[in-house]
């Protein structure tokens, strides 16, 4: 995708972190706003903000968790816009603990926002994408969903988010596949971030009541959150600087986009392992005292 001025881009959890750093490129390159988020007084400050840059900018209060939010988010687009070129299926929330501690309502809620958003925007907007294409001969389309660097590595204490992120990058690529498979002039690409400061560590501010923690925090989910805010938000690079990354790989049809490219070689380890059999391995190797600190805790709250 090389042509961003007056097209269309769709934003889920377009009010903080990711989703802002995208809608403000968007706004500088002249395109068509559609923000969604769960979190209302966010989404008016940006929506603010982006109309004082001079952007069309229409938002939506949207919970991705359901296909017919998702819809509506869609015909909200088509009404006001018309069309669909840039999509960034971005909205996502973190949860922790030692992963037989985690609740029903923790999977439903992670797994709800995390992969079940990302497959509804894929199977709501993509057709509509396609549909943009055949009537406009010159029509370039995108789509990004965010991911982690979670989806290719096994964290301890962070299994229900790595479920969920791996999925993302298995969708993300089948994705690709198969708008490769019919020929499609649109492209797609996953975003995997390490840590970088954003809202996702405190993604619990805006958990739904209908997947509310039914009793207090345990000793591992503590930790786990702990250890979430300490790495989050001591992160050097910044929501702004991925953003422009992963603008720069739409533009050259990259289909991974990494924050810490540094990282990867704890994923060749991982693959390594995979092929030859080998147990999975210390993934604190180098880190010892981070995995010291989190036993000693765990120790402490047994």
């Amino acid at each position: 995708m090389k042509n961003f001025t007056n097209r269309v881009a769709v934003i889920t959890g377009g009010a903080s972190g990711f989703g802002r750093e995208f809608a403000l490129i968007g706004a500088r390159l002249g395109m068509k706003l559609v923000l969604a988020d769960v979190q209302q007084d966010a989404l008016d400050r940006v929506k603010a903000e982006l109309e004082a840059l001079g952007a069309e900018v229409l938002a939506v209060r949207c919970d991705v968790r359901h296909a017919n939010e998702i819809q509506a988010l869609a015909d909200a687009t088509m009404a006001r816009f018309g069309a669909v070129h840039l999509l960034f299926n971005n909205a996502g929330v973190g949860s922790g603990g030692l992963v037989w501690e985690n609740t029903q309502a923790d999977w439903e809620w992670v797994l709800g926002v995390n992969l079940w958003g990302v497959i509804h925007g894929v199977r709501i907007f993509t057709p509509l994408m396609l549909a943009c294409a055949k009537s406009d001969p010159d029509y370039e389309g995108h789509i990004v969903n965010t991911a982690s660097m979670a989806g290719l590595l096994n964290a301890p204490t962070m299994g229900v988010y790595n479920v969920s992120k791996h999925a993302v990058v298995s969708l993300t690529e089948s994705l690709y596949q198969d708008l490769r498979l019919v020929d499609a002039p649109i492209s797609a690409s996953v975003l995997c971030p390490y840590f970088v400061p954003t809202g996702i560590s405190q993604s619990h501010r805006n958990r739904p009541d209908d997947v509310a923690m039914s009793a207090r925090p345990t000793v591992s989910q503590l930790a786990a959150q702990a250890m979430s805010d300490k790495a989050v938000n001591s992160g050097k690079v910044t929501a702004a600087e991925v953003a422009e990354m992963t603008f720069a790989a739409i533009g050259s049809d990259q289909f991974y986009v990494y924050s810490h490219p540094q990282a990867l070689g704890h994923v060749q380890k991982r693959m390594e392992d995979i092929i030859t059999q080998t147990n999975p391995g210390d993934p604190y190797a180098g880190a010892e005292h981070v995995r010291d600190m989190l036993q000693a805790k765990l120790k402490a709250g047994a």
